[in-house]
């Protein structure tokens, strides 16, 4: 995978929000995007470092999803919150993060940021569907650290 100094300029990321926006119409789950240069610790384990540190355990379904990468370190997750992982199998999102590194192995990296956030609201869209009245638990926005 060849990473950038800088993995998305502005106009990247406002698409990948809008992309976060949009697929949060399919279903009550919450979607987060984080992005870091380096992971110092085990992938996963950062990945729920984050996760806590962005509350986003503080949903009411307990059904946030976070996708994480340290990009100049070529690493990535996806992590789901206890709600989620309640109801799936532990291999839930393998074939999701298999699809991402596709696109990443070819430098398409938003593309392959917004398949997850597809990818991910149409699995929870089964478990977690979308409900009138529902609310933008948690921002939309890319988080970096």
């Amino acid at each position: 995978m060849l990473f950038r100094k800088h993995l998305f300029n502005s106009s990247e990321k406002n698409r990948i929000v809008a992309a976060i926006a949009a697929a949060e119409m399919q279903t009550s789950g919450e979607i987060r995007v984080h992005i870091e240069p380096h992971c110092k610790h085990h992938v996963l384990a950062r990945a729920a470092e984050v996760f806590s540190k962005l509350d986003m355990h503080k949903t009411a379904k307990r059904n946030g999803v976070l996708i994480y990468l340290a990009y100049e370190d070529k690493r990535f997750a996806i992590i789901g919150d206890k709600g989620i992982n309640d109801l799936v199998p532990d291999d839930f999102w393998d074939s999701t993060k298999e699809e991402m590194a596709k696109y990443f192995k070819e430098g398409q990296f938003q593309a392959g940021v917004i398949h997850g956030i597809n990818e991910s609201a149409r699995h929870l869209a089964k478990y977690f569907p979308h409900e009138a009245g529902d609310i933008n638990e948690l921002s939309n926005d890319i988080s970096e650290g």
